[in-house]
């Protein structure tokens, strides 16, 4: 249930305020008002639906939950760009559920809006000095349009400049079979993955499931980087095989890893 908030000074305009469930402030922010929504003048069904994810804790204020339940990656479908706003939209995929359409949004993207010091910062690359441009090819497999651009904005300044964005696990394992078929060296095309966890049609979990169970792409790094690295997650992409897990938005460590894993690779191969 919605209860009492303190309204914090000089907040960002869809920040109800604070509250104090048990032991932690978490910051309540009003879906509705984000979403340009009318507000109901019935605010008896009003909840607070708690969220974590980028090591932080989030209350999402909505005028009511008409139902819980799971829908499979597969179910869900990229959402058309010129309908739901382009690169600048809050959608992140669609999927029909009891024929009904369900959106479903980008709260990293929300978040991100709401409170830029908690997402991914390319000033961060600062601190990991000056940096010589490499060849390297990475694909990034992210569904959140915001949050995939500044994802390559930070390995362009890093010095990654050859960069292959893909919105979901399903387009990133296409462009694989792709080079795979080209009878390409494998690394003429990619160096190594960056894949989210959570993405319409197929997951970073599937994809790094296929991308180690294949002969020829199994020798490529793959990195989960995801808001969602608990405990459990973490032991699944260990099971699947992910040569490492890291939680956003800590974007120089990501560089870091990557900087490892392509450089221990290219020994390897030289060997």
């Amino acid at each position: 249930m919605a209860q009492e908030v303190k309204m914090m000074p000089n907040s960002h305009e869809v920040v109800e305020g604070v509250f104090k469930p048990r032991d932690e402030i978490i910051t309540v922010i009003d879906l509705g008002k984000y979403l340009n929504l009318p507000k109901s003048q019935n605010n008896s069904r009003d909840m607070f639906i708690l969220t974590h994810f980028n090591n932080l804790n989030f209350a999402f204020h909505v005028e009511s939950v008409v139902g819980i339940d799971r829908i499979s990656w597969t179910e869900i479908k990229k959402p058309d760009r010129v309908i739901y706003g382009g690169d600048e939209g809050v959608a992140t995929g669609i999927a029909e559920y009891k024929k009904r359409l369900i959106t479903i949004l980008d709260f990293e993207k929300i978040v991100a809006e709401i409170s830029p010091e908690s997402s991914i910062r390319s000033d961060s690359i600062d601190r990991l000095g000056k940096r010589e441009i490499r060849d390297k090819t990475i694909l990034i497999a992210e569904d959140s349009m915001l949050l995939s651009k500044m994802i390559i904005e930070c390995l362009h300044k890093a010095g990654y400049k050859n960069t292959v964005k893909t919105d979901n696990g399903q387009e990133a394992w296409n462009y694989l079979e792709e080079a795979k078929l080209s009878g390409d060296p494998i690394k003429d095309h990619v160096a190594c993955i960056v894949s989210d966890i959570e993405m319409p049609l197929m997951d970073g979990h599937r994809l790094t499931k296929l991308v180690k169970s294949d002969a020829v792409l199994k020798e490529i790094p793959l990195i989960l980087f995801s808001s969602l690295i608990s405990d459990e997650m973490r032991i699944k992409g260990n099971q699947l095989g992910a040569d490492e897990q890291i939680t956003k938005p800590e974007i120089d460590r990501l560089v870091e890893i990557i900087d490892r894993l392509t450089e221990t690779k290219e020994r390897e191969s030289e060997k």
